[in-house]
Order: structure tokens, then sequence, then C-alpha cells
């Protein structure tokens, strides 16, 4: 009875992330904004015969299930929150569905190019005046979405307590991937609409119509790159490669610039949530030493939220007692 007692009292939470509530408000906000100007601009262009108009609204649909799955991934992070099947929490669903929409991006990029070029060997007439109109009402759209998407510094103070450890009073700032995804398809929309606009005009006042295609065939530039931005960032994040953030060197001084001589001979270090990292380490030390100095030695960083400590001593060891400790 004394073991299920204790066993009790060391369980804690996996849920390392808190959320971001108002992220996921706004981009619900931005979603049906967006479907709302989609729907306009594709009906629009069927009633008044605009292809401009009703292309430009198609591509907005793009967007708009980008919004919809970023809205559906903090959604299920939520639900599923307190699941003990998610070893380390839902977090990655939000940067499963950011990496996703990266893609997605990069496949609108590839779409404008396309397009893009093939008007450049194959030019069509443009109704300026409806599409500048049409352009300009999107840009307004876009651009309200974007300032409730725009990245607030959603940070963690140390002041947060959770179930592992006490902290200091510094405080580390960390984006939101899901909320950078969204935002950057509706940028992406906003810079289209800017170029569009401006090469809209120059047709309409100066006859330059060549100026469509190039500027479609800049924004798919444009956008490729905030999408390969995006994919590095999130995919890194999904294959837990995190051995160059600045919490090793942490965890490497907290242990090796400890109360006791101690040697990191095996670290391993995957993020778990914002700004919320989980470790596990095989440290090497010359007397038997309890893993509970490990964790004291840890407890200032709050971003450390998971520790496991395997010790392995140099001193021999007395009948009976085990030469490694984990913990």
């Amino acid at each position: 009875m004394q073991l299920d007692a204790l066993a009790q009292s060391r369980r804690h939470s996996h849920a390392f992330s808190e959320g971001n509530p108002m992220a996921e408000k706004n981009t619900r906000r931005a979603m049906v904004l967006t479907i709302v100007m989609m729907v306009i601009e594709i009906v629009g262009g069927w009633w008044f015969n605009s292809m401009a108009v009703l292309a430009d609204g198609w591509h907005m649909s793009s967007h708009a299930l980008a919004l919809g799955l970023a809205a559906f991934a903090y959604a299920c992070a939520r639900r599923y929150r307190d699941d003990p099947r998610f070893a380390f929490g839902t977090w990655k669903i939000e940067i499963l569905a950011g990496f996703t929409s990266a893609i997605l991006l990069l496949g609108v990029a590839a779409i404008m190019a396309f397009e893009s070029i093939l008007r450049v060997f194959k030019p069509s007439p443009i109704h300026y005046q409806q599409a500048i109109a049409i352009a300009v009402v999107g840009l307004a759209v876009n651009l309200l979405c974007a300032w409730w998407l725009r990245d607030q510094h959603h940070h963690h103070g140390h002041d947060h307590g959770h179930d592992h450890h006490a902290h200091g009073g510094h405080h580390h700032h960390h984006h939101d991937l899901n909320q950078r995804s969204a935002y950057l398809h509706v940028l992406a929309d906003a810079a289209t609409s800017v170029l569009a606009i401006i090469a809209l005009l120059g047709g309409l006042y100066f006859g330059a119509s060549w100026l469509d295609p190039l500027m479609g065939i800049v924004g798919a530039v444009l956008v490729s790159v905030w999408a390969c931005g995006l994919i590095r960032q999130t995919s890194g994040v999904l294959l837990d490669a995190e051995m160059d953030a600045p919490v090793v060197a942490e965890i490497r001084e907290a242990v090796e610039q400890g109360e006791v001589p101690a040697r990191i001979s095996d670290l391993h270090v995957w993020q778990v949530g914002r700004g919320r990292y989980a470790c596990a380490m095989e440290v090497v030390t010359e007397t038997v030493v309890a893993p509970e100095v490990f964790h004291r030695a840890l407890a200032i960083h709050e971003e450390i939220v998971h520790v496991t400590v395997e010790v392995r001593s140099a001193e021999p060891c007395s009948a009976g007692a085990l030469p490694v400790h984990r913990l």
C-alpha cells in the first residue's frame, strides 16, 4: 500500500502546453471572414463573367482550407489534452497542422507560378476595373485577418507553476507555429492582392498588360520562400531536431557545473510544448549520487518540464547496492 501511495504521489499531468485560446478564437474569425469573401468572389466572378475574379475566389479557398485546418488542430489539441494515450501531450497536433498548411502553401505557389507563366504565352483580356475593386476588397479582408493572427509574443514566465519544478523570474518568448502558418496564408493572399493591384493599375493606365503575369511570378516566389521557412521550422519540431536549442547548453551547465562533479555522457532533448522541453540523460559521477541532485539543479529552468536521469557511478558498490540509479 505504501508503494501505491508513493506511486500516486509521483504521478503528474502530461499536458505540457497551455494552449492558445486567443489564437484559436482569432483563427476561427479569420476563417469565417475568408469563407464569406471567397463565396462573394466566386459568385461575383460567375455572375459578371470575370475569370480574374473567379480565379481569385478559388485561390482564396485554399487559404480558407488552411485556416480551417489550423482551427481544427486547436480544437483537437484542446479536446485530447488530458488523454493519457498521448505520452507528451497533444501540442504536436498543432505543429502537424502547421506543417500540412505549409505544404498547401507551396501548392498555392506552384499554381500561381503555373497560371502566371501560362498567361505570359497566352494572354487573356483583363477586366481591370472589376479586378481592381475585388483586389482592394480582398486586400482589406486579408489585412484584417492578418491583424487578428499576428504574433502577439506568446511567452512563458517562470512564475507559472507545473508538476515538476519551482522557477525563477525571467521569461522566454516562443512562437505558435500553427498560428504562424495561418498568418502566412493570409499574408500570402495579402501580398498577392498588393502585387495584383500594382499590375492591374499598370495595365489600366499604361497598357502594361505584361505586369499581371510578372507580378504573379514574383508573388509565387515570395510565397514559396515563406512556405519553405515554415516547413523547416515545423519539420524540426516533428522530427525532434532540438539538440541545437539553447536549452541543451543550459542543461549541460546546470548538471556539469552543479554541486557535485559530474559529466553528461548521453543527452536527449525534445520539445513537448511552446517553450517546453523534455530530456533524458545519463550522468557519470565519481561517487554515488542520487538522481534527485540533478533534478534540483534543473528545477530553476521552467522550460524543462519532464526529466529522466540515469546516474552511473565510478565508485565501487557495496554488496547488494545497485551501480545505476534512475529517476
